[in-house]
């Protein structure tokens, strides 16, 4: 900074310096960000943050195959959109209105109000848990994952990396280990019972299924119809 009494250039002051500190830990945490995300916008995922953690905590065994989007049935992908976030092709990552009805409604799970981007963001980077830093992180990668992703691609993640069965990761391993197919034969009727128990596969079973999971797998088979089925994913790039 320049002084006009003195005529040399003086030293910026304290507050100056700390805007510019804070200026420049948010440009390295936004580099950060892009440099864990982008890349597995066309790399094959070796693993996430969730199953890492399953072999550190339990050293239990994890099966996890990738495999491409299209070599996995379009009804696994419409069941899951229609089980956990019927607004997937539409929102930038958050669906808000399912988020207000969450904060307003006393039950402790609202569908739909973590969407898929938000799981994923979750299970590749994070841990388990409700704390608000967790929350935040989260919701700093979705926008990030959002932005720099295709939704197809968003998609494909998330069939690779939600967990089926207990230590059983992905569409092919659950496809392969719970009905002794590939993934890209699966059924509706089959991939129902798989979106059924997304929401807690270590408790709940595919086969042979609760009758809350029939039940679940049979509203999530008439959600798949009223949207119309696997053509109201067919505009995802």
């Amino acid at each position: 900074m320049w002084s006009s009494k003195t005529g040399r250039r003086s030293k910026p002051g304290w507050k100056y310096r700390i805007l510019r500190w804070i200026f420049l830990l948010l440009l390295g945490v936004a580099f950060l960000g892009v440099l864990a995300v982008l890349p597995w916008r066309w790399m094959a995922l070796p693993t996430s943050a969730f199953m890492l953690a399953e072999r550190w905590q339990s050293d239990s065994e994890i099966d996890y195959r990738w495999t491409p989007f299209e070599r996995i049935s379009p009804q696994l992908a419409i069941a899951v959109v229609a089980s956990e976030d019927q607004k997937f092709p539409v929102h930038y990552g958050f669906d808000l209105d399912s988020i207000m009805d969450a904060l307003s409604s006393r039950q402790k799970r609202v569908r739909g109000a973590s969407t898929i981007s938000q799981q994923v963001a979750k299970n590749l980077y994070l841990w388990g848990g409700r704390s608000y830093l967790r929350k935040g992180i989260e919701a700093y990668l979705t926008l990030l994952i959002e932005s720099l992703w295709p939704k197809q691609r968003i998609l494909e993640v998330y069939l690779n990396v939600a967990e089926f069965a207990p230590g059983i990761y992905g569409a092919e391993a659950a496809s392969q280990r719970l009905f002794g197919k590939p993934a890209n034969r699966l059924t509706l009727h089959e991939s129902s019972l798989l979106a059924a128990v997304l929401p807690n596969p270590k408790r709940m079973r595919v086969t042979p299924p609760s009758d809350y999971v029939s039940n679940r797998a049979q509203d999530i088979r008439r959600e798949v119809r009223r949207l119309g089925g696997p053509p109201y994913l067919t505009f995802l790039q």
